[in-house]
């Protein structure tokens, strides 16, 4: 075969199409996402909860989301920074912060969930 030379004119622009921003800016790897959100297909309608957890230098953030097409359902979330709240007199992103966290966090009376 021989040599092809790619001709990037205007017919090629005007077709172009590019990425998801979220995929150009290196944020989400949808392959991965969809096999992480996507529930089995005999649990009709029901979906699918994530823990997802974001820990800055200042807090810990949690929250439990499950996914829609019209975007991701945030059904309750926790922040370290309510630690203090329950008598908790360490720091707030440190290992014994962790362990209260999780701890509040699974309590059945705990919040809204």
């Amino acid at each position: 075969m021989g040599f092809v030379k790619v001709v990037k004119n205007k017919a090629y622009f005007k077709r172009y199409q590019v990425k998801f921003r979220r995929r150009r800016e290196g944020k989400t790897d949808y392959y991965a996402r969809k096999r992480l959100v996507i529930q089995d297909k005999n649990k009709y309608n029901t979906p699918k909860y994530r823990m997802i957890v974001c820990v800055t230098n200042r807090d810990i953030i949690c929250q439990i989301a499950y996914a829609r097409i019209e975007g991701d359902m945030i059904v309750c979330a926790a922040y370290a920074h309510e630690l203090p709240k329950y008598g908790v007199k360490v720091g707030l992103t440190n290992y014994a912060a962790w362990k209260w966290f999780i701890w509040i966090h699974s309590c059945p009376h705990w919040g809204s969930c």
